[in-house]
């Protein structure tokens, strides 16, 4: 396990006059380089062969315009973790913004044993979102005393309409939802899933059964400093996704013609900002404070800056409640979040997520708290 020590070290030796906020190409990097940038920073984007357009050309920085200044161009993204191109970004002072793609596309053990990049946020912290491992996000969220749906611990149990959370065959990092509402249902449609090949029986038996719950969706995306111990809501969004979205546009009597050939997916395919009403902030504040809390209690560090719970708004016996599905522990992929107007409350201009990772990144360096914030 690569220790605090060494990348305090690492920190200790850098040019602090001539850092570079690095990002792998993909999720939020295009967010991480512009609020990098806002702040005087060089970038740096690791894209894959294959994906580098996007950031080596589109997005690059020229005449004054765009801005990602460098890229290195891997075969795959886990070379990311290969000596050569660990030692390319030290030399250049870099900090790493890590992300979803980081984590899908590397080895856990790699990036917690063998990058001796520092990165900015809990490093050890995001493979918490998986479902299959001791300590994961639930243990936060019932630590933090926050309301999640009801967990059905085997399909027999099944008493309403439930989710089943499964692994695709395909793609391990995305999941193959489907809905069922007893054990008989369940087995059905499990096993169609598996005919098709959508899923294995594998992962079947790991995937996590939950409550379906009814209300509307919001993902409340949250940024902690450790630097002033403060709270922030940077924005609320919610997930577009494919081909749910559709199938839901379309008539009631269109929807049930096109479910006779056609089963729903939930491929996230994007975001879209949408707000909240304000007699409900705080309860979300609330709600984000009691998880910062548990993580510091329950883990030698705690959360560091960006981090989302995402689930839903529900109403209740004339009362409205938040119930909690998912957590994600590093900078949610949504950059609408800046389109929301939370962070404009606060600083009086919205900022993204990008920007306000620069900030904290700046006020680390010239207060000489790099390694409060980096891992």
């Amino acid at each position: 396990m690569i220790t605090q020590k060494q990348i305090s070290k690492i920190l200790e030796d850098y040019d602090k006059q001539d850092i570079t906020i690095g990002v792998l190409g993909g999720h939020s990097a295009l967010d991480v380089c512009r609020g990098a940038h806002s702040h005087g920073f060089k970038t740096l984007v690791i894209a894959q062969k294959g994906r580098e357009k996007t950031y080596a050309k589109y997005f690059k920085r020229r005449e004054g315009i765009g801005f990602v200044d460098d890229v290195i161009i891997v075969n795959k993204f886990s070379d990311i973790t290969k000596k050569e191109i660990q030692q390319e970004l030290r030399n250049k002072n870099t900090i790493f913004v890590h992300n979803r793609y980081f984590w899908v596309y590397c080895n856990f053990k790699d990036i917690e044993n063998k990058f001796l990049v520092p990165i900015y946020g809990t490093r050890d912290m995001v493979k918490l979102e998986e479902r299959d491992i001791p300590k994961n996000q639930y243990f936060f969220l019932e630590k933090a005393g926050i309301r999640t749906p009801k967990i059905f611990k085997e399909p027999k149990k099944i008493d309403r309409l439930a989710i089943v959370k499964v692994a695709e065959a395909k793609r391990g990092y995305e999941r193959a939802f489907f809905l069922c509402s007893s054990y008989n249902d369940y087995k059905e449609k499990s096993a169609e899933l598996i005919k098709n090949k959508t899923i294995t029986q594998k992962d079947l038996k790991k995937a996590i059964i939950e409550e379906y719950v009814i209300g509307a969706p919001v993902n409340f995306n949250f940024f902690y400093s450790p630097l002033n111990n403060e709270l922030e809501l940077m924005g609320t969004d919610t997930r577009r996704q494919t081909n749910l979205d559709g199938i839901l546009k379309l008539p009631a009597t269109e929807q049930l013609e096109v479910l006779k050939h056609i089963k729903p997916k939930y491929i996230e395919t994007g975001h879209y900002n949408v707000t909240i009403k304000e007699s409900l902030l705080e309860k979300v504040f609330e709600m984000g404070e009691r998880f910062v809390a548990a993580t510091k209690k329950h883990h030698p560090i705690g959360i560091i800056g960006p981090f989302a719970l995402q689930g839903a708004v529900v109403a209740e016996e004339g009362k409205e409640d938040i119930v909690i599905f998912d957590v994600s522990m590093r900078i949610p992929g949504s950059p609408g979040t800046l389109f929301t107007p939370y962070s404009g409350y606060l600083y009086g201009f919205s900022i993204s997520y990008g920007e306000r990772i620069g900030l904290e990144i700046k006020k680390a360096m010239e207060s000489g708290k790099l390694d409060l914030i980096c891992t």
